[in-house]
């Protein structure tokens, strides 16, 4: 396993990633981003509903991509906003978007490996959106982003089994290494961790779970 493979292959792909979220390619495209990425759309909307209030906010997007999450936080008021990514093509997108967009100022994107980034802040959000599908020891994860977490964090999963599930691991096994999830396995892996609150939702093929740390209001 190694995340120099994933690493190459964002990289590679920051243009099409970035396209679906554009939702420009079409009505056959348009129909596949419905069915196979209906998760993509409703962790975004639940990431960002989830961030509210955000103005004046602190918020840290792990595995930033193009920046989309980032840039519409800092568009709603977040004072701060850091977009880390491990993939340099990615992040040339967000910064572009982020400076079209007029919130620049307030955006920061930096190439950086999530296990090296220092914990220098804590950040009242922290997003960490299609990130572990491919991290191979998510409680380390979990743990670090508990350093950086004032408030809430927001994770996605992707779900074991089932036809989606067996398609996306078809479909990445030449492209990096994936890792897929029960509702089981993940309440094990966050009953690990007594100082915050779990709450795990099925959405589409993914699982969404608000981290809550304990003594902030759920």
């Amino acid at each position: 396993m190694s995340l120099d493979r994933t690493q190459t292959f964002f990289h590679q792909y920051a243009n099409d990633f970035d396209a679906i979220y554009g939702n420009q390619n079409g009505m056959i495209d348009s129909v596949i981003n419905r069915f196979f990425r209906k998760s993509m759309r409703l962790r975004y909307e639940k990431s960002i509903e989830g961030c509210e209030p955000v103005q004046g906010k602190s918020v840290l997007d792990i595995g930033c991509g193009p920046g989309h999450y980032s840039i519409t936080l800092a568009q709603r008021g977040a004072a701060r906003v850091v977009g880390i990514d491990f993939a340099e093509g990615m992040l040339k997108l967000a910064t572009e978007h982020a400076r079209q967009v007029g919130v620049a100022d307030r955006c920061h994107f930096q190439v950086a490996d999530f296990y090296q980034y220092p914990p220098e802040e804590q950040f009242d959000y922290v997003i960490v959106m299609g990130f572990m599908d491919y991290m191979p020891d998510p409680e380390k994860v979990i743990a670090k982003v508990l350093s950086l977490t004032r408030n809430k964090a927001f994770f996605s999963f992707p779900v074991a089994g089932g036809i989606l599930g067996w398609q996306r691991k078809l479909r990445y096994q030449k492209r990096c290494d994936l890792f897929l999830y029960t509702a089981e396995q993940l309440q094990r892996i966050f009953a690990k961790f007594p100082e915050a609150t779990a709450k795990v939702e099925s959405i589409s093929r993914d699982y969404f779970v608000t981290l809550t740390r304990n003594g902030k209001k759920v």
